[in-house]
């Protein structure tokens, strides 16, 4: 760990503020902190990493389940898109967010907290079909604002992608359902095994006065090439699907994956650990133009899986793979080349896309549905039939636990505005703080907290869970680490700054500060020592002495 002191230069030829009529003077102004931005859900993000710091973890925990209900999930599979946008990656390196809500959540768990009592119905019923992400995230919020709930999904286990997409050593199985049953012990019913048919029907027989449509992407896209007599091919959701209902197929000593997505590397990964002594990816493109993560790919090489970069799959004869060899051209395309090689496998699994079963809304009139299956939808998830909304893998959006989630939250508040005869609008966003906006005093160079993983050798062997998570102490130095951008934490940094007695005041412990106007010069010595830039200078417009937003 190293420190550096940021000194900045001061400017004697700008004093536009100080003097017995300043001009500007100073204004508490909350920033939206670009972690937030760029969550899917809308976690308070900074603010349960605030209460963490403070060791007060239940408090932490119940601001993070306000938006997002299903912590010890999301803090293993979901993607972190907040940690890419933390401004700390312009420093040394972003905090560990998810990490810190996968502690929050394993704890909850743990001492089996729950989420809040419902103390007045509101007497109607919305049905929601799909028991996945963004299905049980609408359960969640529609449920606290007092709503009847049935969740009807066609599988036998609830969870959908999580429980069938997802390998049980990313997301124990344990883990994916006792987050599901604190939202069923809040009263949300969840009905398996029952496919619908016709949404419309379903919901005059059940009595319900809204719909949300949750259904996920499961059905595996076909790849149309030349094969004879060769083995086993199967769509990785099939694959993936059987192995959740542990009913694992024999695909034979050496498996191939064609695609360069999350499931692919996935479905290869899962061959290892059902004894596959060879698991290879085929994909048509490199590294920088696969869609899986970067570290999704790593962690498949890291387990002996062998990914063929640009190789397309031309055919099959019995275990021969003829594939062509592919190369970039000057915009990066792959190309064929013309050139050709053989690989060896048993079984093949693809992992090309998955597309959406939109059937059952064909009783429903007046619903577009795009080409690829998925449905249009408004600024407020509803279709063009007037009570049915939709969400997650449904709808035109990137694909992921994290994004249908929001969705989920996005639907239930406004099919609860709906309901109750309005329409939800959303608060406005405030300007989103950069890293050249924060005054830092110095900064110390900080190790993100270690994670511990499974050694490569043991954990091939079988479905135990890689990432093994951060301790309390790690969550709490995780929660240090964080900048507070663009909100005050009382750091009293202006308070000590001020040269002029009585012109901030101090509210008490979360409550901030306040300028006395009548005593401040606009010196902005204030606003140059505020780290996490949460002062502003703002002109004087009225002769009471006010900034123009107060």
């Amino acid at each position: 760990m190293s420190a550096k002191q940021i000194v900045r230069k001061s400017d004697l030829f700008n004093l536009t503020g100080t003097g017995p009529k300043p001009a500007i003077l100073p204004v508490y102004k909350d920033y939206l902190p670009p972690c937030n931005q760029s969550c899917p859900t809308g976690n308070d993000i900074q603010g349960f990493l605030a209460l963490v710091r403070e060791r007060e973890f239940k408090k932490a925990w119940q601001k993070l389940v306000i938006n997002q209900p299903m912590p010890a999930i999301h803090g293993r599979v979901c993607y972190h898109p907040c940690e890419t946008g933390c401004n700390r990656v312009n420093s040394d390196s972003s905090v560990s967010i998810q990490q810190v809500e996968r502690m929050l959540g394993d704890l909850a768990l743990n001492q089996n907290w729950s989420y809040p009592k419902i103390t007045e119905e509101s007497g109607q019923k919305v049905l929601i079909i799909g028991a996945g992400p963004s299905g049980l995230a609408a359960a969640y919020h529609l449920r606290l604002a007092g709503h009847q709930v049935e969740i009807r999904d066609a599988n036998p286990i609830a969870g959908g992608m999580m429980n069938y997409g997802i390998p049980a050593y990313r997301l124990p199985r344990d883990i994916l359902q006792a987050e599901i049953k604190m939202i069923t012990d809040m009263g949300v019913k969840i009905t398996l095994n029952h496919k619908v048919e016709d949404v419309l029907k379903e919901k005059q027989d059940g009595g319900f006065d809204a719909v949300f449509l949750a259904i996920g992407a499961q059905i595996g896209r076909h790849l149309d090439i030349p094969k004879q007599d060769c083995g086993p091919i199967m769509e990785a959701t099939e694959f993936l699907n059987l192995v959740g209902n542990n009913q694992p197929p024999k695909l034979g000593r050496r498996v191939a994956v064609l695609g360069g997505g999350n499931t692919a590397m996935d479905t290869a990964r899962v061959a290892k650990r059902l004894g596959a002594e060879e698991a290879m990816i085929i994909f048509f493109s490199d590294r920088n133009n696969m869609t899986a993560h970067e570290f999704e790919a790593a962690e498949a090489e890291a387990e002996g899986v062998k990914i063929h970069w640009l190789r397309n799959l031309i055919s099959v004869n019995a275990n021969d793979y003829k594939v062509e060899i592919m190369a970039l051209d000057e915009n990066g395309i792959a190309q064929p080349t013309g050139e050709y090689e053989i690989l060896h496998a048993d079984a093949m699994v693809l992992a090309i896309g998955q597309d959406i079963e939109s059937q059952l809304l064909s009783h429903v009139s007046g619903v577009t549905i795009n080409s690829d299956g998925t449905v249009l939808v408004n600024e407020h998830m509803m279709t063009d039939y007037e009570g049915l909304f939709a969400g997650g893998d449904i709808v035109p959006s990137s694909r992921s636990v994290t994004i249908s989630t929001g969705h989920g939250k996005k639907a239930a508040r406004s099919i609860d505005a709906w309901l109750r005869g309005g329409t939800y609008i959303s608060e406005e966003k405030h300007q989103i703080v950069t890293y050249d906006m924060l005054q830092l005093w110095y900064q110390i160079d900080s190790d993100r907290s270690l994670v511990h993983e499974i050694d490569v050798a043991e954990r091939v062997k079988d479905f135990t869970e890689v990432v093994q998570g951060i301790s309390q102490e790690q969550a709490v130095y995780e929660a240090t680490r964080c900048y507070s951008c663009g909100n005050c934490f009382e750091c009293d940094g202006c308070y000590g700054a001020c040269p002029e007695e009585g012109a901030i005041l101090k509210l008490g412990k979360g409550n901030r500060y306040k300028f006395d106007y009548d005593k401040c010069t606009g010196c902005q010595a204030c606003m140059n020592q505020c780290p996490c830039h949460a002062i502003d200078m703002l002109p004087v417009t009225n002769t009471n002495q006010k900034p123009n937003n107060q």
